[in-house]
């Protein structure tokens, strides 16, 4: 009876974040300056499993539809429809179902597990809100593929991980959106392998095909995704460091229009402080603009790309615990962004007739409160064995 009880016990976790910062930008589009103080990051995330762990849930809250309907400054941001601006994610962020170990002790030492939901698919490198800098890179929608309804098998086998996955194509329009699963699910794929050569290091190529991503009814192009990535996590003398160096390529209209990503980033945590550092440099398309000049045409179609532009960001900050006597993790964040615009040859779009010159840069100034231990959003079953 005790083993019993013990094989259905169900154990969860909660943990919850949320940032207030206030950024500056120079310039921004149509010249001139801005600040705003914003809620950033607010979620709440549960991980549960049950039956000895073969069944697990991961699901994440985000509130951002509320805290940033209008997107947030961000150098260099794009996506769904905002420019220069990172834009809200859906409500429903994570909610996947896994069943894990499916064969148990009958497969020797190979984890098979079957996962479906709402999420993140395999592609790519992890989600930027779990990474050390605030801003979210320029690369966002070139490196990670999310809040799609997916279905997704993995299988580990010693140091090497397989996962693939179906899933639908179109983006999300709007926060409280779900995945178009009639006539849309099962229209993309993907697959990651990621070998662990040591317990801190990880070494991942993953490739995409997704449909119609800005063209929720399915008649935009096809994408062609490619990703290659290493990340190390481990101590280094008395802290913690981190390091990742990733490069994307999204090709679409068969290679017509191609886009590359080149990014790396490293931190080290000591002694209740953590400096980090980012540098990339990325293309993005540049699309027609509404009369807000922070937002895009959408659905985007291919005769709105006036042309392509290459990001070249620098971005560097510092989190410090903040020694508050609260049941939290407080820390003070300070970090500042400078970055170079370049019109690449053929296009109509150059950064200087919307900007007024091609450099950018930025200051935020915030306070995050966070609780608990976040899960590794992304990574379900088979992959959540190796997270660090």
């Amino acid at each position: 009876m005790l083993a019993v009880r013990l094989f259905l016990q169900v154990a969860t976790t909660l943990s919850a974040q949320g940032v207030l910062a206030g950024t500056h930008v120079n310039p921004i589009p149509g010249s001139g300056t801005l600040t705003e103080l914003r809620v950033l990051q607010p979620v709440l995330m549960l991980h549960s499993t049950a039956v000895a762990d073969h069944l697990s849930l991961h699901a994440t809250l985000n509130l951002e539809g509320l805290t940033i309907p209008n997107g947030v400054l961000t150098v260099g941001a794009w996506g769904e429809g905002f420019n220069d601006r990172r834009h809200p994610h859906t409500y429903a962020h994570e909610v996947i179902i896994t069943g894990n170990d499916l064969l148990g002790p009958r497969d020797g030492a190979i984890n098979i597990s079957i996962s479906a939901g709402k999420g993140f698919v395999p592609f790519g490198s992890d989600d930027p809100m779990s990474r050390p800098a605030l801003a979210y890179p320029v690369n966002h929608h070139w490196s990670q593929v999310l809040e799609r309804a997916v279905a997704l098998l993995g299988v580990r086998t010693g140091p090497v991980l397989l996962e693939a996955a179906l899933f639908n194509g179109d983006e999300p329009e709007r926060p409280a959106q779900w995945p178009r699963v009639a006539g849309r699910f099962g229209d993309s794929w993907s697959a990651r392998v990621t070998a662990f050569p040591a317990p801190w290091l990880e070494i991942a190529g993953s490739h995409a095909s997704v449909n119609s991503p800005e063209h929720r009814p399915g008649a935009g192009s096809v994408q062609q995704k490619w990703h290659l990535s290493a990340r190390a996590e481990r101590g280094v003398g008395i802290g913690q460091g981190y390091a990742l160096l990733e490069w994307a390529r999204t090709t679409e209209f068969g290679g017509f229009f191609a886009f590359n990503s080149l990014l790396g980033e490293a931190s080290l945590a000591l002694r209740g402080s953590r400096g980090y550092y980012r540098f990339e440099r990325t293309d993005r398309p540049e699309e027609s603009r509404t009369i807000n000049l922070f937002r895009s045409l959408r659905p985007h179609l291919e005769n709105t790309i006036l042309g392509t532009t290459r990001w070249s960001v620098h971005t560097a900050g510092s989190r410090v615990r903040l020694g508050i006597p609260v049941p939290a993790r407080l820390e003070a964040v300070v970090e500042g962004s400078y970055a170079r615009a370049e019109g690449l040859s053929g296009g109509l779009f150059q950064p200087i007739s919307i900007y007024g010159r091609d450099t950018v840069w930025s200051l935020t100034l915030g306070i995050s409160i966070s609780t608990g231990d976040k899960h590794r959003m992304g990574r379900y079953g088979a992959a959540a064995e190796h997270t660090h």
